[in-house]
C-alpha cells in the first residue's frame, strides 16, 4: 500500500507541474514573442520481480516478465518555437521576427542576451535599446535631427535628415540563430543566454544563412493557443483528482486492515 501511495504522489507532482506549465502560458498570452511550454514526462524506475527472458525451466523461458511501475516524473519543460502572429503596432523602431532569429542586446554584467522581443526604443543617447534600456547588439544610434527611420528586411537601419532627400545607412540589425534553441537558458525579462546544450551564437543579417526576415512596424504575439491550454488544463485537473481519489481509497483500505489487526 505504500508503494502504491508512493507511485500515485509521483503521479500528482507531475500533474501539479503541467498546471504550472499551463498556468505560465496563459498568463504570458500577451507577452510579446512568448514561446508556449510543454512538460515532458518520464517513467520511474521499474521494480522487476521476474525479467522477461528469464529461465523459467532449464528448457523454458518466461514470455513476459513481472515488472512493477514506480511513477512518473518530468523530464523536462520545452519550449513550443512555433512562429507567433505579426502584429501591426505602427511604431518604427518595433520590430518582429519572421522565421529563425532572435535579437542581441548587452546585459549590464556584460553578457550576450538573446531575444524575440523586438519593442525596442531609443535612449538618451540615441541608441536602439529594449525596454529595460539593454542596448541592440550590434549598436544602433539614431541621430537626434532625424526625421524618419527605416529598417528593411535584410535589417539595414536607414534614416532620413532635414534637407536630405536621400537616405541614409546608419546601421545593420543581426541576428543569431542556434543548433539546438531549446537549450537555451530562460533570464526572465523576455532573454535567454546561451548555454553548452544550445551551443554557440551563430549571427549574420536577416535572410541569410537560414535566418528570418525583419518587419518593421511588427510585434510578434505569443504563440499560446488559449483554447489547446484550457483543454490541457482539464485534462491534467481531471488526472489530479483521479489521483486524489486513488490515494484516498488506498487510505481508507490501510486504515481497514488497521482496525481488523488491532481486532484480530
Amino acid at each position: 500500500m505504500n508503494h502504491a501511495l508512493d507511485t500515485i504522489a509521483t503521479g500528482l507532482t507531475a500533474s501539479q507541474t503541467m498546471m504550472d506549465t499551463i498556468a505560465d502560458n496563459l498568463s504570458n498570452v500577451n507577452t510579446t514573442g512568448f514561446k508556449s511550454e510543454t512538460p515532458e514526462f518520464q517513467t520511474l524506475l521499474y521494480q522487476d520481480g521476474i525479467q522477461p527472458g528469464a529461465n523459467s525451466t532449464s528448457q523454458t523461458v518466461y514470455p513476459s516478465g513481472l515488472e512493477l511501475g514506480t511513477g512518473v516524473k518530468v523530464a523536462s519543460i520545452k519550449d513550443t518555437l512555433t512562429q507567433g502572429t505579426l502584429t501591426s503596432t505602427g511604431n518604427p523602431l518595433d520590430l518582429a521576427i519572421n522565421g529563425t532569429g532572435y535579437f542581441q542586446v548587452l546585459q549590464p554584467n556584460g553578457q550576450t542576451a538573446y531575444t524575440r522581443d523586438g519593442s525596442f526604443q531609443l535612449n538618451q543617447s540615441g541608441q536602439l535599446v529594449t525596454s529595460s534600456g539593454y542596448q541592440v547588439i550590434p549598436g544602433v544610434t539614431v541621430p537626434s535631427n532625424a526625421t524618419s527611420v527605416t529598417i528593411g528586411t535584410d535589417g539595414t537601419v536607414s534614416v532620413t535628415t532635414p534637407g536630405s532627400s536621400t537616405a541614409t545607412q546608419i546601421g545593420q540589425i543581426q541576428l543569431a540563430s542556434f543548433v539546438n534553441p531549446q537549450g537555451l537558458q530562460p533570464l526572465g525579462g523576455n532573454l535567454f543566454a546561451y548555454t553548452t546544450s544550445s551551443g554557440n551564437a551563430i549571427t549574420g543579417s536577416p535572410q541569410s544563412n537560414g535566418l528570418g526576415s525583419v518587419n518593421q512596424s511588427y510585434l510578434e504575439s505569443s504563440n499560446v493557443d488559449v483554447v489547446q491550454s484550457m483543454v490541457n488544463m482539464i485534462s491534467a485537473e481531471r488526472a489530479y483528482q483521479l489521483g486524489t481519489q486513488a490515494a484516498s481509497a488506498i487510505d481508507n483500505q490501510l486504515n481497514y486492515l488497521a482496525q481488523a489487526a488491532a481486532g484480530a
